[in-house]
């Protein structure tokens, strides 16, 4: 059996290469270039290879040990895909910290990201539905900018209902045609 590290190096290479061929699919090459760097430095790779399993994020596995993890905020803190990059302080509602608004480009990658890790992580058993289940499962507790929300919801009940070819069609002609 390989060791932990390279099994670790080969999930993260994957998840990256898939990515990587979603974002070109969507004309978004340097995103698909640069997808999570981040992921190969000491802060992120070393917690990804101590808390390896190869069926779940290493971060869950910081997270039971120290109360948190440090590679996750480190991470996405570093990476514009994620909808907690975009969390501020809180001008105009009840909330002390809300969602900011995701440019397109960036909801677009979080979409090929989530589509990317479930079928890492599902392998052959991987169907267009698991990841509108596992958001699903996490929705309640997300902090997003309702307009980023409602595009994410969409993006992935159309992967869900209409499979890949068709939502990235989508995508490249409706949601990145005009992005800001």
């Amino acid at each position: 059996m390989k060791p932990r590290w390279m099994r670790h190096l080969h999930t993260i290479n994957h998840h990256k290469w898939l990515v990587m061929k979603y974002c070109f699919a969507l004309g978004l090459y340097r995103q698909g270039l640069t997808h999570d760097l981040s992921k190969y430095s000491p802060t992120e790779f070393i917690p990804g290879v101590r808390y390896y399993t190869g069926t779940s994020s290493p971060h869950n596995g910081e997270r039971a040990v120290l109360g948190y993890s440090a590679a996750w905020l480190h991470h996405k803190g570093r990476n514009r895909h994620h909808m907690e990059y975009w969390i501020d302080y809180s001008t105009g509602s009840d909330a002390p910290l809300s969602g900011m608004r995701m440019p397109e480009k960036y909801v677009a990658e979080m979409f090929c990201d989530r589509l990317a890790a479930c079928q890492n992580y599902n392998g052959a058993a991987y169907k267009d539905s698991d990841a509108y289940d596992y958001y699903m499962r996490s929705r309640s507790h997300y902090v997003m900018h309702p307009q980023t929300q409602a595009l994410l919801e969409k993006l992935l009940i159309m992967l869900r209902d209409e499979g890949q070819p068709a939502t990235f069609a989508y995508i490249r002609k409706e949601v990145l045609h005009n992005a800001r």
